[in-house]
């Protein structure tokens, strides 16, 4: 699905840190649902296009943007650290989003949404309804990427400050920092309770060769038992979008809207 027109956008952060964030607004009745998407990936992948598909069908709000250095937005890819992908987030949410957002994370999404759910309590705002993360990549620059590298790309990355590695989902090598790792660092979720004050549904692949399943039981380990729910798809992998794992996406973000009080 292409997308037709020009976003609208959010501007963030002041000076030299400043940047235009892509934004679409499907307008439609509440709760909003808000797509936060993987690294690299951006707001016309498969399965953000599949949603905002079911929201015009469904007559739902619908909220997507791309994070700095991703899609139609400004900034540099290799500059950009959780953090600041995060602030993109929570521009978006303060700038277009005024209700209690249902929030959709994929992947690095998936840890975004969880960062951005808890900065809301810790703020004294009401919680979201609810999240759905898909193969949610919580930690994964230290858990899936500082760990699992061999001693040669950490010398590389202490020596250069970055790696290129090459991508399975691109032509071009994704620029890995060491920004990006240890900002990674300050914004784990993954070592110790995490109770995000809402409903949480996690849809998982047993074939992700990207983000491992034992991921999404460490996270649910660390969620409040009640109101969590681990979906497994035993031949899914990673990305997700084939018709039966978009109808499943859709159906969890669907219940949770039913669901919000």
């Amino acid at each position: 699905m292409v997308d037709v027109g020009s976003p609208d956008f959010v501007t963030v952060g002041d000076g030299a840190e400043r940047r235009r964030i892509a934004v679409r607004v499907r307008e439609g009745a509440g709760p909003s649902v808000v797509w936060l998407g993987g690294f690299r990936s951006d707001m016309g992948a498969t399965k953000a296009t599949a949603l905002d598909a079911w929201a015009a069908r469904a007559g739902r709000r619908f909220v997507r943007f791309d994070y700095a250095g991703h899609g139609a937005s400004e900034g540099e890819f290799a500059a950009c650290t959780i953090s600041s992908w995060t602030a993109d987030a929570e521009a978006v949410l303060a700038a277009r989003v005024p209700d209690r957002p249902i929030l959709v994370g994929s992947s690095m999404g998936g840890w975004i949404a969880c960062l951005a759910a808890r900065a809301r309590l810790a703020r004294g705002e009401a919680p979201a309804v609810g999240l759905v993360l898909i193969a949610p990549a919580l930690d994964f620059t230290e858990d899936l990427m500082w760990d699992q590298f061999p001693q040669s790309v950490r010398d590389t990355l202490e020596r250069d400050g970055v790696w290129m590695r090459q991508s399975a989902y691109a032509p071009e090598p994704d620029p890995v920092t060491m920004r990006l790792i240890a900002d990674g660092r300050a914004n784990r979720l993954l070592t110790g309770p995490l109770d995000l004050g809402c409903p949480v549904h996690i849809l998982q692949g047993m074939r992700d060769p990207d983000v491992p399943h034992a991921q999404a039981f460490k996270l649910l380990d660390r969620l409040p038992a009640e109101g969590t729910v681990l979906t497994l798809i035993a031949d899914g992998d990673h990305r997700l979008s084939r018709d039966q794992d978009i109808a499943r996406l859709v159906s969890a973000v669907a219940e949770m809207g039913r669901a919000a009080p």
